[in-house]
């Protein structure tokens, strides 16, 4: 039996407030980057609890996704294990909620506000060409209605699809 192939599904939260967005500064293994508050699915969750528990994690604001700004897919080669590695992210609008007294996640230094034009003159800094791809498809009004998401309810056993 082959082994089954399988992208790695990532959440990223879009969140503007004052003509700025919300970003991570965070370290990683090129260096210091900034991201939206972005992580993977957990199992057992879905990408609406994925994207607010990311935020919060990774920004410590809280965070209520109204919208899906996009469906991302991108391919790259893991400087770590030399593999191609594919993401699916999917990218929410939405209301940000209180700050909160708490630890950032590992490896995340800062939460910070910029623009898109301060964005845009540092973007060898992005984690990744979607940071400000998921910007401008905010910007020009792209959103998707959260009904578009369905997650079925959890029930343990055997898929015969």
């Amino acid at each position: 039996m082959s082994e089954v192939w399988k992208p790695s599904v990532t959440v990223a939260a879009v969140i503007e407030r004052d003509g700025r967005f919300l970003l991570v500064e965070e370290e990683t293994s090129d260096g210091i980057r900034f991201n939206q508050p972005a992580g993977h699915l957990d199992p057992n969750e879905s990408l609406i609890e994925a994207v607010a528990r990311e935020t919060l994690e990774e920004s410590a604001y809280e965070f209520t996704a109204t919208g899906l700004v996009g469906v991302y897919m991108s391919r790259y080669v893991s400087s770590r294990t030399n593999k191609e590695v594919t993401y699916l992210r999917f990218a929410f609008c939405g209301n940000l909620g209180a700050q909160q007294d708490r630890e950032l996640d590992e490896g995340i230094l800062r939460a910070i506000w910029m623009t898109r034009d301060e964005l845009l003159a540092c973007q060898e800094k992005h984690r990744s060409p979607l940071v400000l791809q998921c910007i401008d498809d905010y910007l020009a009004g792209q959103r998707a209605p959260l009904s578009m998401i369905y997650t079925h309810p959890s029930v343990i056993g055997v898929f015969n699809g």
